[in-house]
């Protein structure tokens, strides 16, 4: 009996509620509640319609709220499901899970009321989570000894440590130039390169075998180390020094190279598959993302916005997404099938990217765009909750 077997084996026979069972279940939900709520609750706010007591604006709340509550919270959930098969050791279950969902619920509502107890104490409890889950990663890949997902706690680290100098900036301990935003950024992205170029074309050489298929995803190679390594630069210069020729340059070749990476996938070849389709649809947003950063360097009028709602609402959304309901169907007994509501969900999801891309260029339709991007957005979620959610609360 393998370790991971005998992990699953030991882990059927716990008890309590489905929810605190597996850790993809609580951090799953609750993302899937949080992205469209945090959506309307800003939406409210700007509006005036309800007051909530925070100290930070509601933009400034919102772009937190999805960086360190959304994505976190689906950063989690996949973590806690994909350690265990790579250490082979129990997953995270029963009252410690609930231990940590409690600290990713205290955040939001420390967030949110922040104005009433201070920003201060506000970030100390928002930083909590986050510094749990690292603790909690590295802990689960030093003991089973899986080395080489290592730098997966490093990445994971460094988001932390984005969440900690965006309060910093915002308490005017530092200078507020946005390298907390910038960081988190491109720590997710960092994030995606590594994890999603391991999982997209391995899913889709998986599927294409079973379909008999002549062409299957290129091996790792050359072409990965490359644009892995202009990604990582790439970033990095731009979250130190985000408005230089050579940052641009290097943002430009991580473009092209991600391109290049993404092509030899076979992604063209799942179109029949959402469920597939749908993580080479996400991966494609990070190459638009840096080229739009490299563009912004030399063209004016091109705000630097249009490359981060493609990077966040773009790779970021539509590759969470795309991993939770993936998760959510395989860790729950069911076919590897999208179906009609999470198809609905990922062709949402990208509209909405679109959509808020070219709301920042195109101003005479701004207005119409933007609540095309909210309605997407908003759908995509709640497509996913009436498919995921019984999934997630239901015992299988």
């Amino acid at each position: 009996m393998s370790q991971v077997d005998g992990a699953a084996r030991r882990h059927r026979a716990t008890g309590g509620p489905a929810l605190l069972r597996q850790g993809f279940r609580p951090f799953f939900l609750f993302a899937g509640i949080w992205a469209p709520l945090g959506l309307v609750l800003t939406f409210a706010r700007l509006q005036g319609w309800i007051a909530v007591p925070s100290a930070f604006d509601p933009l400034a709340w919102h772009f937190h709220e999805m960086l360190y509550g959304y994505v976190a919270a689906a950063i989690a959930g996949f973590l806690l499901t994909a350690i265990p098969n790579w250490t082979g050791r129990m997953p995270l279950h029963g009252m410690p899970l609930l231990a940590l969902a409690s600290l990713w619920l205290a955040g939001r509502l420390a967030m949110a009321s922040s104005g009433l107890i201070g920003a201060g104490l506000a970030g100390i409890v928002d930083v909590t989570f986050l510094a749990a889950l690292v603790a909690l990663v590295l802990r689960e890949i030093t003991s089973g000894g899986n080395w080489r997902n290592l730098p997966v706690a490093a990445i994971v680290g460094l988001f932390a440590l984005s969440n900690l100098l965006s309060h910093a900036e915002a308490l005017d301990w530092l200078p507020d130039d946005g390298l907390g935003k910038r960081l988190g950024i491109a720590v997710v992205i960092a994030l995606i390169s590594l994890i999603g170029g391991r999982i997209t074309p391995s899913f889709t050489r998986n599927w294409l075998v079973k379909q008999d298929a002549n062409s299957l995803p290129a091996q790792f190679g050359v072409v990965d180390r490359l644009a892995l390594a202009l990604t990582l630069t790439a970033v990095l210069v731009w979250v130190i020094a985000p408005d230089t020729s050579v940052g641009a340059i290097l943002l430009a070749a991580a473009a092209l190279a991600s391109i290049l990476r993404l092509v030899r996938w076979q992604g063209s070849a799942t179109r029949c598959e959402p469920l597939l389709l749908v993580l080479h649809v996400g991966y494609l947003w990070i190459s638009v993302g840096l080229a739009l950063l490299a563009l912004g360097h030399w063209l004016i009028g091109l705000p630097e916005t249009a490359a981060l709602h493609a990077l966040t609402i773009g790779a970021m959304g539509t590759m969470t997404l795309a991993v939770m309901s993936r998760a959510t169907l395989g860790h729950t007994g069911r076919a590897l099938v999208a179906g009609p509501g999470l198809t609905a969900a990922f062709a949402l999801i990208s509209l909405a990217a679109t959509s808020r891309v070219l709301a920042v260029v195109w101003d005479s339709a701004a207005q119409l765009l933007l609540m095309l991007t909210a309605a997407s957005w908003i759908g995509a979620y709640l497509c996913f909750l009436a498919v995921c959610a019984p999934m997630l609360l239901g015992r299988k």
